[in-house]
């Protein structure tokens, strides 16, 4: 078997087109039900989260669906069936294994194949590139900025995971943790400087500012950081505190009444 086997195969432009289908679907009967591109920054978080967490765990966080065993109520999200729910997964597995390869290879730069690309949309830039009659639609509203939901998506998995994300002890990796995250919160916030460039096309309409772009790739860095750190120190390991023994002289805890040397401190 060749090196080249083992890479995932992309996921096609059609599947993602499917998965916000899926997603608008679910949308109909629990209207928190996000976008595919905050999926995107959710899937990459959970990936880097220092414990392996399973699908049964972070859907439900994701998409509001039961846990297991539960039946969906009013306000909770629910496919429309098992084979809704099987070709989600299907897709959404394929996507995981296509990340979790690129953020372990070796990369150099971001412009290398086998580097991680969130899949994001430019809302800005699409609005922009409407006929008059079509953008006024949105005036007056508005707009997330280049991969600002991506972010939000990250960020909401960190969040939800609070004690896999607590800082080491370790004075560097916790400056490392640190740095990697304000990257990401970076682009959480709104991009409010003159529009340059198109972050997607090279002739599209101008729609993000060239620090955007620059704290964009910063944190495809971070996240990238984020895999290495915790990848390198592991899950966290529960300390064990050993229970006190009673001096010979107290009463026994197991509440005999006798004094512990006499009970179960005898022998």
């Amino acid at each position: 078997m060749t090196s080249s086997s083992l890479v995932p195969s992309p996921l096609e432009f059609e599947a993602f087109d499917e998965l916000e289908a899926i997603l608008d679907d679910l949308r109909t009967r629990y209207d928190e039900t996000p976008q595919w591109e905050f999926c995107e920054g959710f899937m990459a978080a959970v990936i880097c989260t220092r414990r392996p967490i399973d699908a049964d765990e972070y859907l439900p966080v994701l998409l509001g669906t039961p846990d297991g065993g539960e039946a969906p109520d009013a306000e909770s999200g629910s496919f429309a069936s098992d084979e809704q729910r099987d070709r989600f997964l299907t897709l959404w597995n394929r996507r995981w294994n296509e990340v979790v390869t690129a953020l372990d290879a070796e990369v150099n730069s971001l412009e290398d194949e086998n580097c991680y690309h969130p899949e994001v949309m430019d809302i800005r830039g699409a609005v922009a590139e409407m006929p008059p009659e079509e953008r006024a639609a949105f005036q007056g509203e508005e707009l997330p900025a280049f991969a600002q939901v991506w972010a939000l998506g990250f960020m909401f998995a960190v969040e939800s995971w609070p004690e896999e994300w607590a800082a080491p002890r370790d004075k560097d990796a916790a400056k490392w943790l640190d740095s990697a995250l304000l990257a990401m919160v970076a682009m959480t916030e709104d991009d409010d400087a003159t529009p340059e460039l198109s972050p997607l096309s090279e002739d599209g309409a101008p729609s993000t500012s060239v620090a955007r772009l620059n704290a964009f790739g910063e944190a495809i860095w971070a996240v990238y950081d984020l895999r290495e750190l915790w990848t390198t120190m592991g899950p966290r390991v529960e300390t064990l505190r050993k229970e006190a023994t009673p001096g010979r002289n107290d009463l026994c805890r197991c509440g005999s009444g006798k004094k512990y040397k006499k009970c179960h401190g005898a022998g």
